[in-house]
């Protein structure tokens, strides 16, 4: 039995490596949580979740107080036990980002221990599909960026050999919105996918009046339009418009997907490993969104998100935010217009601890 000696939970903060704005907030900085697991063969696995700029404390008091007490002296290999013992000790606060934050933190520490121990990479491990994933560019694409800067940006990504580029969307006029687009298709052409991201900005009724304005654009999908509590405003808009509704990044169990799923309310899951519960609800939401026939297409997370979407049949897109740069030793490789999912054993991220602890915060 692998049994756990140690844990502990801490907080790092991480500037925005540039700035990051929608409709409805700025990215202000990853408040980023860790829990390091020891166990008795001698192995220590890390892993992580986040907010982007608030929460962060709260999500580690949970941890502290509630979580990791709970892990020392469990078998590390029984990692759907763990999860299901951890959730059930916080019913009180389930389903709910603190708590699914929370579990995303020991998840990912025990995900790789597993790879460790498999000496495999998580790819592999969590199904094993492909190594290479098709990336599409967010950075590119902010709000508070010129019409120009769109453009430039949305031609370097298709340059570079990337399927597409996301530009946000939630600008005071719709006709603002549809100008920036389509001096975006104009100057990338019809083979390179454009995504929109209104950050739930809207109502039911202004979505589908932009929808109807943005169909001309040919986009590939339309990112949270409407608050995520709001499935039937999403139903309604699913089915008034050509363009696939994205959702998930806001949504915090694997329920919550399967009843977008049954209603035919998205057409593209973007489920977030840390958002979720970690690793193991991952996936698990994933192969429910295969029984659909619907594609994943996570939210953010990209140096843990690449590994994930190559394990799996339907995963699609991997997005292109870079943010851990600062606390690690390596990058995610991309090569041909494609992310490749690291083939180290683990996460595949090289954690730089002396970084990690010149921005430890609590």
């Amino acid at each position: 039995m692998t049994t756990i000696t140690s844990a502990q939970a801490y907080l790092v903060d991480i500037d925005v490596e540039t700035v990051r704005t929608d409709a409805v907030q700025a990215f202000l900085k990853q408040e980023t949580v860790f829990v390091s697991i020891t166990t008795s063969d001698g192995l220590t696995g890390v892993g992580y979740s986040y907010t982007i700029g608030t929460g962060g404390r709260s999500v580690l008091q949970m941890l502290r107080d509630h979580l990791v007490p709970r892990l020392e002296g469990q078998d590390s290999s029984k990692i759907e036990a763990i999860w299901m013992d951890l959730f059930a000790s916080t019913r009180a606060t389930t389903v709910g980002a603190i708590t699914s934050l929370a579990l995303a933190a020991v998840d990912t520490a025990l995900w790789d221990l597993k790879c460790q121990r498999a000496a495999a990479p998580l790819w592999k491990v969590a199904g094993g599909f492909r190594r290479d994933v098709p990336l599409y560019d967010t950075e590119g694409g902010w709000l508070h960026l010129s019409q120009d800067e769109l453009v430039s940006g949305a031609i370097a990504s298709r340059d570079a050999g990337w399927g597409g580029a996301k530009l946000k969307v939630g600008k005071a006029s719709h006709r603002e919105d549809l100008e920036r687009l389509l001096a975006v298709r104009e100057a990338v052409g019809d083979r390179f996918d454009i995504m929109v991201d209104a950050n739930q900005s809207m109502t039911a009724a202004e979505a589908i009046r932009r929808a109807h304005s943005f169909e001309p654009v040919d986009l590939f999908w339309f990112e949270e339009p409407l608050p995520a509590t709001d499935i039937s405003g999403h139903e309604r808009l699913a089915r008034a418009t050509t363009i696939p509704i994205a959702v998930g990044e806001s949504m915090y169990s694997i329920a919550q997907f399967r009843e977008y799923l049954e209603r035919g309310a998205a057409s593209i899951i973007q489920v977030d490993a840390a958002r979720v519960g970690g690793i193991t609800p991952w996936i698990k939401v994933a192969h429910l969104a295969e029984s659909f026939n619907v594609a994943v297409c996570p939210h953010f997370l990209m140096e843990l998100h690449v590994s994930l979407v190559a394990a799996v049949p339907n995963g699609r897109y991997v997005e292109h935010i870079p943010q851990l740069r600062s606390i690690t030793r390596n990058e995610m490789a991309i090569k041909d217009g494609h992310a490749l999912a690291p083939d180290t054993p683990g996460l595949g991220i090289e954690w730089d601890p002396d970084a990690i602890d010149d921005r430890r915060v609590a």
